[in-house]
């Protein structure tokens, strides 16, 4: 019978809070490297063993990852919640804070429907090891090709978003997100569908949706700070569903180790998303694109023999 102990919660914890944000996949390492590791460690962490809690775990583990988002986001969700409240109220959406709220809202609901329909039928089909791994090779290639075919400064400039933002004062994630906001709803919705391919495990979400920023003509850090506030309600979302079942009475003994990975991935994600907003200013994807193709090709081959 499968469990978890502490040092594998904690581990799985720090794993999450860096793999979820950076664009790596966090469940194809969480897939991959208990079947690496082998021995208990593939016993316990094995989510599509019967009456496993491990698949709970994760969500739980993702959800103190999502926190840690809102704690360094928390400016910009204060912004969405007057924007949400301000839209509702005057019937309208026209004011900076209004946009954003909605293109946030409208870009989330496409990996939204497309979760509930084919989450379960994907884990249960492709929650593997092997199949992890060749996702996390093609999960690489995806991030290539986006560097390879991102829109450059002429395709920026129609779309506007290298114009300079003219408000003087403005901080810097005030000024990224005026530029967000030069999209338009069926380009957000766009780049949030692509949160759908990180239903299959080895894709990553965080990943994929700064392809599909950067191929809209999103310059790196735009697309890094899009794609971390269009996963927190996708997160959340996710966590309100499967994190009850944690609570099951056959799952009690796996609640203190929960909640110290959760600890732990809530520390890992904040320390993350603070390296990744200062790490896009200047540098690209292609680091993460080799490893993710290595690791997995790698991955595939030792699994294989």
């Amino acid at each position: 019978m499968s469990t978890l102990t502490y040092p594998e919660a904690i581990g799985v914890g720090l794993l999450q809070g860096v793999t979820e944000l950076f664009p790596v996949s966090s469940l194809g390492h969480s897939i991959l490297l208990p079947a690496v590791l082998g021995g208990k460690i593939q016993q316990d962490l094995d989510m599509t063993a019967d009456g496993s809690p491990y698949l709970a775990a994760l969500v739980a583990l993702h959800l103190a990852t999502a926190l840690a988002l809102v704690v360094f986001f928390r400016r910009d969700w204060v912004r969405v919640v007057s924007g949400l409240v301000s839209s509702i109220r005057h019937r309208r959406v026209q004011t900076r804070d209004e946009k954003l709220t909605w293109l946030l809202i409208i870009s989330t609901i496409p990996v939204g429907v497309a979760g509930l329909v084919l989450e379960k039928a994907l884990r249960h089909a492709l929650g593997k090891p092997l199949p992890a791994a060749v996702f996390l090779a093609l999960n690489g290639l995806v991030l290539l090709g986006a560097e390879r075919l991102k829109r450059g400064g002429s395709g920026r400039r129609r779309a506007g978003y290298a114009a300079p933002v003219d408000e003087p004062g403005l901080d810097p994630a005030t000024a990224s997100d005026v530029r967000l906001t030069r999209l338009g709803f069926g380009q957000g919705a766009w780049i949030g569908a692509a949160q759908i391919l990180a239903l299959f495990p080895g894709i990553s979400r965080s990943g994929v949706t700064m392809s599909a920023g950067i191929l809209r003509g999103l310059h790196h850090e735009d697309a890094a700070r899009f794609s971390f506030l269009l996963a927190t309600p996708v997160i959340l979302a996710a966590s309100a569903l499967k994190v009850p079942e944690l609570f099951k009475p056959e799952n009690s003994s796996v609640l203190g180790p929960v909640a110290a990975g959760s600890v732990a991935a809530f520390v890992a994600g904040y320390i993350s998303v603070r390296f990744l907003t200062k790490y896009f200013e200047t540098r690209s994807l292609t680091p993460f694109a080799v490893y993710c193709f290595l690791a997995g090709l790698g991955s595939a081959i030792y699994l294989s023999v």
